[in-house]
């Protein structure tokens, strides 16, 4: 079985979401990414929240 499982990134500025894969076997903090935002029309930080 594999050990990707499905995360919910959420913006620090808004509630837009993206849906990404992490390998929780290997990363075991939470995830942190820079992305675009569309609803801000900018880039922010997105944050790993429970599903």
């Amino acid at each position: 079985m594999s050990q990707n499982h499905l995360i919910k990134l959420r913006s620090t500025k808004s509630s837009y979401t993206y849906h990404t894969r992490k390998n929780r076997k290997k990363v075991e903090r939470k995830i942190e990414f820079k992305k675009y935002d569309p609803t801000t029309r900018t880039h922010e930080i997105f944050k790993e929240v429970k599903k």
